[in-house]
């Protein structure tokens, strides 16, 4: 054996030698773990309310009374698996006005709990008459209304109702009702208990229409949802359709002068293929919205419906919007700051009527949310500079929109489509700071969110107004 060799053959036994001294220190400690035994939580009561357990997603949820004060609730009863312990014990007090967490331990195993207060709930969730009327519902003020043809016989409707769970109505659901007058109906859940007046409003051709992809409202996405149920509740005599409802001309459309269609696709849409597939049926629809659009219709279209006016042929070169994109409700951008867009040049426009502007950057400004909204950005717009966009003008002229609204690179993202002679106006917002839903934030209390519904309210009267 030469010398190489003999060191080749020593260094193969060291790492033999090594490798099993590895093998057995690793054997010792994986001895010292102890791993055995169950770790459940079989019982949680607070303040004598039980939990049920839910062992599959560790969840425990405590149902109390509608008004009951969950700031400092006892454990009064815990059970664990055999020779387990629960980081909470009887006596311990909590809040539990929000989730708290109880891990349960035996040796080097364990499981956390999310334990859930839920106060007593009894709403409506879903209301439709005749399985086909939808009911706008206003939680605030507990109302149903309903818009139905003035064919139907409002003496025999019989309601479909969706509940909070657990939760039971009166009158029932499917049990024919006369809405000559408006009906109370009470929904009861163990100490929840709330009345809604149901209205039925008679009406054969809306003024104003939100039309969208799914066959009815409760089907929408939560941002399209939103914006749908705003215009419900604030727009005379609007109603929502679908664009299957718009193509085979379910709804005489003789008295509507403006169409609103706000489309929100997770993930955005950056390309006209894209919302060909995403948006199918308003594609199959397109002769149907043209002849309302051409016999003097209006049409309001926002986020990524603003594609749509290329597929009406209202724009001279044919072309969608140049710089998309989007994110997810799920994984939204929470601002660290107010959002907002510019509109140099443009503030005496009806679009921002009543609506405080600000001055940002020496350029008046209006802002649509505050911080810590959780939005997801999905933009619209036409960027300057591009393909056969050099600049402003010469955009205005070869696509033959106006402008109005522009992002902070100055980027166009509300703009407008002039009316011709007979033909009605269209109107879109393409800015990512026009937004209807944050997921897992209360925007009641945002400050500029408001500017969102102002904004829209502003459109819909503009539209209106200039209609043929």
């Amino acid at each position: 054996m030469n010398i190489m060799n003999a060191i080749k053959h020593i260094n193969k036994v060291l790492f033999i030698l090594l490798s099993l001294i590895f093998i057995v220190g690793c054997d010792d400690n994986a001895s010292d773990l102890q791993l055995s035994g169950d770790t459940w939580l079989k019982t949680l009561k607070l303040d004598e309310y039980q939990g049920i357990i839910d062992n599959s997603n560790k969840t425990v949820v405590v149902g109390v009374p509608v008004d009951y004060n969950t700031d400092a609730m006892k454990v009064t009863a815990i059970e664990v698996s055999d020779g387990a312990e629960a980081s909470m014990k009887v006596g311990d007090v909590a809040n539990f006005s929000f989730p708290q967490t109880i891990k349960v331990t035996r040796g080097d195993a364990f499981l956390d709990y999310t334990v859930i207060v839920k106060h007593d709930e009894a709403k409506i969730t879903s209301f439709k008459l005749n399985n086909e009327y939808t009911g706008i519902i206003d939680e605030e003020n507990h109302s149903i209304l309903v818009r139905i043809p003035t064919s139907a016989t409002i003496t025999s409707l019989i309601p479909t109702i969706e509940t909070t769970e657990g939760a039971t109505v009166s009158p029932a659901s499917g049990q024919a009702v006369d809405f000559t007058n408006p009906v109370e109906f009470t929904v009861t859940y163990q100490s929840a208990t709330t009345v809604y007046t149901v209205s039925v409003v008679q009406s054969d051709s809306p003024s104003a229409v939100y039309v969208g992809l799914a066959s009815s409202i409760d089907e929408l996405n939560p941002e399209e949802k939103a914006a749908a149920n705003w215009m419900l509740k604030n727009i005379p005599n609007a109603q929502y359709l679908s664009f299957d409802d718009v193509r085979t001309g379910r709804v005489n459309l003789s008295d509507c002068k403006v169409m609103w269609w706000h489309l929100h696709v997770d993930g955005g849409i950056n390309n006209e293929a894209k919302f060909d597939a995403d948006a199918a049926s308003a594609v199959q629809a397109v002769s149907k919205v043209k002849e309302f659009y051409e016999n003097g219709g209006s049409l309001l279209l926002t986020r990524f419906a603003t594609y749509y006016a290329a597929k009406l042929g209202v724009t001279k070169d044919g072309k969608v919007p140049n710089n998309s994109w989007g994110g997810t409700e799920a994984s939204g951008e929470t601002t660290t700051a107010p959002w907002s867009f510019f509109i140099t040049n443009n503030s005496e426009h009806a679009l921002y009527a009543g609506i405080s502007t600000a001055t940002i950057d020496g350029k008046p400004a209006i802002y649509t949310c505050d911080k810590g909204y959780n939005i997801t950005n999905s933009t619209a717009q036409w960027h300057l500079g591009w393909e056969d966009y050099a600049d402003l003008t010469t955009w205005e002229t070869n696509h033959g929109a106006v402008s109005l609204g522009y992002g902070g690179d100055g980027a166009v993202v509300v703009w407008e489509y002039p009316s011709s002679e007979t033909s009605g106006r269209v109107l879109c917002i393409g800015s990512g700071c026009y937004d209807w839903y944050s997921a897992g934030v209360d925007v009641s209390a945002d400050q500029y969110h408001v500017n969102v519904e102002k904004l829209t309210q502003n459109a819909i009267n503009y539209l209106i107004s200039e209609s043929k």
